[in-house]
């Protein structure tokens, strides 16, 4: 997420020029910062060398398809993303859910529409989650965390795993909750899942805190922050 005052950073990677003018404008006009890109080849490279706060994605790109790309990006950025695409068949709108996409927009459509969804979603994300007191700053608009000024090396599940169990910290989380909160696409996955992420994660923590168990678990129930 942007800093306060600073216009959010959106990707229109979009191949039909008119189009892509035509939402770069009324994004524009609306206070938004945008880059156009127009060939699917160009979107991660352009993505990892600009931090942007929302892409615009056409599912239909020359050189590489919308679905391929945002499987990518969420390995490793929870930037929101919003499919565009003329398909509107049922299985096409499930697909560009399942591989990360936060919301689907479906052509022909009204660029205001496309304004109102930016703001929507960009309303949705988190602000930066500070526990001053434990060490612990999370901003998952920039996806980082840190503890203690150590920055952590997570994976965007990992990320969302410690998001929800800081809030707030000291709770019990079971393992169902923890499922809801770590795959917002309705995946289906086991139990067994969660445990191995909280592993990962627990040891993250425990080299930035040597000796202290941070992640409790609580027999039957869940998993417990302590901080």
């Amino acid at each position: 997420m942007t800093d306060i005052g600073t216009p959010a950073t959106v990707m229109i990677a979009e191949d039909e020029p008119k189009l892509a003018s035509l939402l770069a404008d009324y994004l524009d006009a609306a206070g938004f910062r945008t880059h156009i890109v127009a060939d699917g080849g160009r979107v991660i490279p352009e993505f990892k060398a600009t931090r942007y706060d929302l892409v615009l994605l056409d599912l239909m790109l020359p050189g590489r398809d919308g679905l391929e790309i945002c499987r990518e990006l969420r390995t490793f950025s929870d930037t929101p993303v919003v499919m565009v695409t003329a398909k509107v068949e049922e299985i096409d709108r499930l697909l560009g859910l399942e591989v990360g996409a936060d919301d689907y927009i479906c052509k022909p459509f009204s660029p205001r529409e496309v304004v109102a969804r930016s703001r929507a979603i960009l309303r949705r994300v988190a602000r930066p989650t500070s526990l001053s007191s434990s060490g612990l700053f999370i901003d998952d608009g920039q996806f980082k965390a840190t503890f203690n000024g150590r920055e952590l090396d997570l994976t965007p599940v990992e990320l969302r795993l410690l998001k929800t169990l800081s809030s707030p910290p000291g709770r019990v989380f079971s393992r169902q909750q923890l499922l809801v909160s770590l795959y917002q696409d309705h995946r289906v996955v086991t139990d067994r899942t969660v445990d191995t992420h909280v592993k990962n994660l627990r040891k993250k923590l425990e080299q930035a805190n040597p000796g202290e168990e941070m992640i409790v678990s609580i027999y039957g129930v869940g998993y417990r922050l302590t901080l």
